[in-house]
This record gives structure tokens, C-alpha cells and sequence, in this order.
């Protein structure tokens, strides 16, 4: 006949020499080196013998000791090893802390995932920037997997009318996270910041909804004149616009020609897909008094860039076109704007033609 219950309170609060004293039932009390008390539920499985610690004596009655130990004896009985199911469920609460990871940061992993495809640091500040300011207030500290239809909605509606094409990007960036996030197992189903069957249903679309801006232009029927104003210039500044406007390009992409682009001999610019916005190299036909300008820049080449600035291997400032436009009172004027005023044309003279 097995004796169970063996040990007493006293007896327990009196040992002191290192080993094992038996309770009975597969609960023993352990005293180590030095007198520390700890409780063991000693079973064997499969042949082997098994120790798991149920706590140490500070923390873990007697009555509590055999209270845990009898648990464990009838998850033997039902044929569960209690060790492995313990560390099961420690393996399983580490699953679900990270699956509770918060937007943000899923915001910040994915950004660090991607980033190197990113052609500029200004992307990645644009891509914190917006989500730290309109999504994080709301949803940032939210675990990924509790963000649903209703918490996109109270991000994005404030904003959607006023400040229509920052929202739009937002709720795109908000959908690559959540896609992400999706990939790696912190969150399940569909993604609520889908647009196409599913947001646009809720708001209107932002081409009708946005009210587009132009950039400020020269009326066109006064661009022959000021060109001829703008030749009178002479100077960088002047050669660099007159390029651009020829050349219908944007600001960074003329003032960042280095003449390893330029190919005087079927007076083709290309302009290489690192330097474009689109990620596609471009080739630009170069009309005559472009490959003047260019001609004349050579003739004083200093440096790789076609508009060299006036520190060494920096290309001209885009502040220089806009300082040129102010002296020549054009300040109400953009350099882009000339580019849009000249697309403009072009497609007056192909529908007209």
C-alpha cells in the first residue's frame, strides 16, 4: 500500500540537508545547495524517467503542491505527457505574442524590408511620415490582426476629400503593411484597406474626388517671346532652363545630365532608369538648339554633369532656375510648369492635326 501525504508543513519548513523527500502521489520536495526548496513531480514515460518543477517553496504551498500534482496525474491518465503539453503551451503563447504585433510595428518592419528597393532616403521618409501621422494616432499601437474595415475607414475619411491624393497613398501603403503582415503570420483574411470591391464601395474614387493643382505656367502664346529673353541671359542657369523647356523634362533629370548620356551623333539623351521617376530608362531625341546648348556647355565642360554647380562634382542648383525666373519677373512662373504647358501643346497640335 502506497503512504501518501507523508510530508507535513513543519516537516517541510524544517528541511534543510540537500536531497529529495518523497510525498507520495510522484511529489517530492527538492532541497538544493545553500537550502533552497522547490517542489518536483517525478512520473515515468515511455521508459523514462521525467522531472517538472512545480515552483519553489516560497511561492508554493504544500496544499498547493499537491493540488498542481494531482492535475498532472490525470493529465497522465488521460494519456498526456505533462511536460510536452507544457511546452506546447509555451510554444504556442510564443506564437500568439507575435502575432500581436502592433501596426506599427509591422509599419516599420516592412519599410526595413523594402527600403532597399527604394531609389531615395525621401521615399522612405515619406512612407513614415504619412503613416506616423494619420494611421498610427489611430490604429498604431493596435495589434496587426485586430485592424478591420471600420478602423481604415476612421483613418482615412477625415482626409479623403481635403487632402485627397495623400489619403490615396496612405491607404495603398496601409494595404502593403497589412499585406505583409498577412505573409508572415500576424494577421488572417482579407485585407481591409483593399481598395477594388471593397473601399470603393465606401468612398468615392479619388480621380473625381481630387481637385487636381497644375503647376503655374507661362500662358504659351507667351513662351516664343520669353524664350528669346531667356537666351539673352547667357549663363548656366539660363542654358539649363532653356534645356529643360526644350527637352519638355523635369528639373532633377536635366540638372542631373552627365555627358556620358548624351549621344551627339543621333543626338539622343538617355536618361537612365535610376534617374527617372517611373524606374525606366528614357530616351529623349534632342532638337537642334538643344545640342547647341549642349555644344556650348562642352566647350566649357567642367565636370560629368552638363550643368555643373559651383562646388566641385555637384550639379547645378534647382534654386539657380528659379532665382533666373524671378530676375527675369517670372517669380509667378514654376520650371515645371513649362514642361506641363508644353505637353499641353503637343496635344492641342495631335488633336488638332
Amino acid at each position: 500500500m502506497r503512504i501518501v501525504n507523508r510530508l507535513t508543513d513543519l516537516a517541510v519548513q524544517a528541511a534543510k540537508l540537500k536531497g529529495l523527500f518523497a510525498d507520495g502521489n510522484s511529489l517530492y520536495l527538492q532541497v538544493g545547495i545553500g537550502g533552497s526548496r522547490s517542489w518536483i513531480f517525478r512520473y515515468r514515460r515511455n521508459g523514462r524517467v521525467r522531472d517538472m518543477g512545480l515552483g519553489s517553496l516560497e511561492n508554493v504551498s504544500l496544499a498547493a503542491a499537491r493540488k498542481r500534482a494531482k492535475s498532472l496525474r490525470d493529465q497522465l491518465g488521460s494519456g498526456v505527457d505533462p511536460l510536452e503539453a507544457k511546452l506546447a503551451s509555451r510554444t504556442q503563447a510564443r506564437i500568439e505574442a507575435a502575432r500581436a504585433m502592433n501596426f506599427d510595428q509591422c509599419r516599420d518592419a516592412y519599410i526595413a524590408a523594402h527600403e532597399g528597393a527604394w531609389r531615395s532616403s525621401k521615399h522612405r521618409q515619406q512612407w513614415g511620415t504619412t503613416l506616423a501621422t494619420y494611421a498610427s494616432p489611430i490604429m498604431g499601437s493596435l495589434p496587426v490582426a485586430a485592424i478591420d474595415t471600420a478602423l481604415i475607414m476612421k483613418v482615412l475619411e477625415p482626409i479623403w476629400r481635403t487632402k485627397t491624393e495623400t489619403a490615396s497613398r496612405l491607404r495603398g501603403r496601409i494595404e502593403r503593411v497589412l499585406a505583409w503582415a498577412t505573409t508572415r503570420g500576424f494577421r488572417q483574411g482579407e485585407n481591409p484597406a483593399r481598395w477594388r470591391g471593397h473601399l470603393d464601395n465606401l468612398l468615392s474614387a479619388p480621380t473625381k474626388t481630387r481637385k487636381v493643382r497644375h503647376h503655374a505656367a507661362l500662358p504659351v502664346d507667351d513662351v516664343p517671346a520669353f524664350m528669346v529673353a531667356l537666351r539673352s541671359q547667357g549663363g548656366v542657369a539660363a542654358a539649363a532652363l532653356e534645356f529643360t523647356i526644350l527637352t519638355a523634362t523635369r528639373t532633377g533629370e536635366a540638372l542631373g545630365a552627365t555627358w556620358d548620356e548624351i549621344d551627339f551623333r543621333k543626338a539622343v539623351w538617355t536618361i537612365p532608369a535610376s534617374r527617372m521617376k517611373v524606374a525606366k530608362a528614357h530616351r529623349v531625341p534632342l532638337v537642334g538648339r538643344a545640342l547647341e546648348i549642349l555644344q556650348e556647355m562642352q566647350a566649357a565642360k567642367f565636370g560629368e554633369h552638363v550643368f555643373p554647380g559651383q562646388r566641385h562634382g555637384k550639379s547645378l542648383s534647382s534654386m539657380s532656375m528659379l532665382m533666373l525666373l524671378r530676375r527675369m519677373d517670372r517669380a509667378a512662373y514654376t520650371t515645371h510648369g513649362f514642361r506641363c504647358g508644353a505637353t499641353i501643346k503637343v496635344r492641342g497640335q495631335r488633336q488638332s492635326g
